[in-house]
Parts: structure tokens; C-alpha cells; sequence
């Protein structure tokens, strides 16, 4: 079907998908399609300082010394082969070694980026040692544009995408973000391309038809 029918039955969808009062909110990219947040952990309710929280040890520990902040987002794109941007070198590095693996560091970087401490949620995800992971690189553009630092996000949303084509929680983040910045029409594309790749039942797909339909994003 055609972006532009499908573009006019959105209001109808939508009640039929929300019901006729506003949906109750989603959580903001469970990959398994839940609707709700990360469970807090001892990583936000008792570390401070970007630590995480070291079930084995049962302490805080540092993920590992820091890489300076992205600030060029031409030169961020072009680092490869897992590599990160360090401002202060001007060149791409290899990131610092963690002492976790890279689902904990994801999973602690969500439960960052729900706290909104997204600096915090930012540095986890640039320690794992898989840059090219798509559920890395969303939630990379997910924590930087919630920080305000919107063309960087959609730097690592295009990126996820470029990835894995049919990665479409990457595409529901993205055509919120889109909406966000006043391209509705273009969020619009994303959700036909959700459909049209499987997602018709999922979050990514109901949660963007929801922002398309006035009532936020995520």
C-alpha cells in the first residue's frame, strides 16, 4: 500500500489500536515489546557517578575510564570496526575495556537513559565491545537526543537502520524523532516501513502510530 493511504486511515487505526481514550504510556523501546520501564536496579538507586552496579561483587564498580564526549558528529559517523570518537585526540580510538559484557552495559545504559541520566547511559553504550550493534547504536541516538543533542541521535538511528534494515524498534525512535522535529510526513514512512517489515503488531509500530496521533513520544 501506498505511504499515502495508509497515511489516511492512521486516525481510525489508531482508535481502533488505543481505544477511544488516550493510551496508558509505553515504556520507551523494550526490545521483547513490553510496555513497561527497566526494572530499577541497584545501578540507579545506589551508584553514583555513571557506576554500575556488579551483581557478582554486590558493589558499584566503574565500567571503565571514560571517552571524552562526541562533539563532531561528521567525524563520530565516519569511526569504524567498533571504534570511538575522542574529541580531545580528534580521531577514532578504541573504546576502553569494560569489566561487563555488552548486554549488562546495555541494560544498564536503558536503565540510565530511564532515569535521565542519559551522559551516563551514553558512556555504558561507547564501552561495548559490539559499536555496530543495532540495539547499541538506538539507544546511542535514543540517549543523546533525549539530551538534546537531536542530530547526533538521528546520526546513530540512521546508523542502526544502515545495519539491520528490519531493526524497526531503530524506525519507530527515529519517526518519533522526526515528529519531534516537525516531519511528520516522514515519520509517516517509517510506520508504512514497520508494517511492511512484520511489525504491524508490535510496540515500535503502535507506539509511533500513538505520537503520530498526538499523544507524545517516546
Amino acid at each position: 500500500m501506498p505511504a499515502r493511504n495508509i497515511l489516511s486511515t492512521l486516525p481510525y487505526a489508531a482508535a481502533i489500536v488505543f481505544g477511544l481514550s488516550a493510551p496508558a504510556a509505553f515504556a520507551a523501546g523494550e526490545e521483547t515489546d513490553s510496555t513497561k520501564p527497566p526494572e530499577q536496579t541497584e545501578t540507579t538507586t545506589v551508584c553514583t557517578d555513571g557506576k554500575i552496579w556488579d551483581a557478582e561483587k554486590k558493589e558499584c564498580a566503574e565500567a571503565a575510564t571514560p571517552v571524552t564526549p562526541v562533539q563532531s558528529t561528521d567525524t563520530a559517523a565516519e569511526c569504524k570496526d567498533g571504534k570511538v570518537f575522542d574529541k580531545d585526540k580528534k580521531e577514532c580510538v578504541d573504546p576502553p575495556k569494560s569489566g561487563f559484557n555488552d548486554d549488562q552495559l546495555y541494560k544498564a545504559a536503558r536503565e540510565f537513559a530511564y532515569a535521565g541520566q542519559y551522559d551516563n547511559a551514553i558512556h555504558a553504550l561507547e564501552l561495548a565491545s559490539n559499536q555496530n550493534d543495532p540495539r547499541i547504536l538506538n539507544y546511542l541516538g535514543y540517549a543523546n537526543r533525549k539530551a538534546g543533542r537531536m542530530d547526533i541521535g538521528m546520526q546513530y538511528y540512521r546508523r542502526a537502520i544502515a545495519n539491520d534494515a528490519n531493526y524497526i524498534l531503530a524506525r519507530s525512535y527515529m519517526g518519533q524523532a522526526l515528529i519531534e522535529q516537525g516531519d511528520v510526513d516522514g515519520a509517516k514512512v517509517q510506520l508504512v516501513e514497520i508494517r511492511d517489515r512484520g511489525g504491524e503488531n508490535t510496540w515500535a509500530y503502535r507506539s509511533l502510530l500513538q505520537s503520530l496521533n498526538g499523544y507524545g513520544t517516546y
